[in-house]
């Protein structure tokens, strides 16, 4: 398990999924890694958040900082190879004006509505996923469930039960990564030990607690690749579709928040966490939910600099509070639930 020299600060990171905007995490990671006075020590993932937090785990394990962002960048690069022959593609009219959603592509709207019409087991019958060769190739299992690879907690959603299931070294595999990013209505579950499983995201986008109850650190530092809070209201059958999806995973973000907000007063012999945010709802509500489907380089690329950069900006404005003093208060969005009020400044404000 990766310890922290007496020198740094050891961070645990809470990753969301997101497709393709899993993106500006890799910047953040990629920003992170190279921070001296910093040591990862855990993570949590779901979903694109997964596979970020696994790549990440088995880097380090394998040759440090270094080569965990080569592994970030290789795996990135070869989404966007995956992608490259795609129907789902951005029309013309989109790269002239600069547009990296895909709501004009036939593509697109075709597999849209088919996901809707259609289960995945019609659809899809021979159970095909385009992740499992990648992230073979990819990632490399056994130095993820090294004793001296960073703690990794992935989570995917029980189909029968509801409830989050929490997995962790040394039962990381493969299929525990797709079952993380298994969308109901584009893959089959994912059967792991007896048991079907579907996206995390339902029931943990990350999941939080096992970061609080690791003892592996007191700081945690949440990237969030779903907004909160978006100005429409969406009027279209697809728009209500995604908003909803958004509203769903963020619900399991809120619930968790709420629990390490509150872990002090349920166990108070123990030192409390504190919470950190790199990205926040300023930086992810210019982008439609249809981006998550754009893996083209240059998109990827755009959404890597933008991490990179708010990372940058975090660690300029709070990287001396990292040990120190929590830098994101969470207790506006509940105040909100409680009072009905409109959003306020707080939650929409770049990182706190």
């Amino acid at each position: 398990m990766s310890r922290s020299s007496p020198d740094t600060v050891p961070v645990m990171l809470a990753l969301q999924g997101g497709g393709s905007h899993g993106a500006l995490a890799w910047g953040v990671l990629d920003c992170l890694l190279t921070h001296p006075g910093t040591t990862i020590t855990a993570l949590s993932g779901t979903s694109a958040g997964a596979m970020n937090a696994s790549l990440t785990a088995a880097g380090l394990a394998t040759g440090g900082p270094d080569a965990a962002r080569a592994a970030l960048n290789e795996y990135w690069h070869a989404v966007s190879r995956a992608g490259r022959f795609s129907p789902v593609q951005r029309t013309v009219f989109d790269r002239l004006s600069d547009n990296w959603s895909l709501d004009r592509n036939p593509a697109y709207l075709a597999l849209d509505f088919l996901s809707r019409a259609f289960s995945p087991y019609q659809s899809n019958p021979a159970n095909f996923h385009p992740l499992r060769r990648l992230l073979e190739e990819q990632l490399d299992i056994d130095a993820l469930n090294h004793p001296s690879a960073p703690r990794v907690f992935l989570t995917a959603t029980n189909v029968r039960t509801g409830m989050p299931h929490v997995f962790t070294q040394p039962d990381l595999s493969i299929d525990v990564l797709l079952a993380s990013a298994a969308l109901p209505n584009l893959f089959q579950a994912v059967e792991i030990g007896g048991e079907a499983y579907w996206d995390g995201g339902y029931t943990g986008n990350p999941a939080l607690y096992p970061l609080v109850r690791s003892g592996l650190g007191q700081d945690l530092i949440l990237v969030q690749t779903n907004p909160f809070f978006r100005p429409d209201v969406p009027r279209t059958a697809r728009e209500i579709a995604n908003r909803l999806n958004e509203v769903t995973f963020n619900a399991a973000l809120l619930k968790e928040l709420r629990f390490a907000m509150h872990f002090r007063d349920l166990v108070p012999d123990i030192d409390a966490t504190r919470l950190h945010r790199v990205l926040s709802d300023d930086d992810l509500a210019g982008y439609a939910p249809s981006s998550k489907m754009n893996v083209e380089q240059a998109y990827l690329d755009r959404l890597f600099r933008q991490g990179h950069a708010r990372a940058e900006v975090f660690l300029a404005k709070h990287g001396q509070s990292l040990g120190v003093a929590q830098t994101f208060d969470p207790s506006p969005l509940f105040a909100e639930l409680m009072s009905g009020a409109g959003i306020p400044d707080t939650v929409t404000a770049a990182a706190e």
